[in-house]
């Protein structure tokens, strides 16, 4: 029974951790854009269309956008 009241307040340290984590990676970015990465494996860097598909998805996501659906 002792032991309960070690294990306990551990955790919930680690959930509180996990909490902390998650919402560090929020306001970091780490959730931006989830379908980039997907996506580029797809094509060759020097392909000069997707080279301008990315300029133009960088311009089209500037600060101050409305967000696209």
């Amino acid at each position: 029974m002792s032991a309960i009241y070690f294990l306990i307040p551990i955790a919930v340290g680690l959930v509180g951790f996990a909490i902390w984590l998650f919402f560090w990676a929020v306001d970091n970015g780490q959730y931006d854009d989830l379908d980039s990465p997907a996506h580029s494996i797809l094509f060759d860097d020097e392909d000069p269309q997707h080279k301008a598909g990315i300029a133009e998805a960088d311009k089209a996501e500037q600060p101050g956008d409305e967000p696209r659906a």
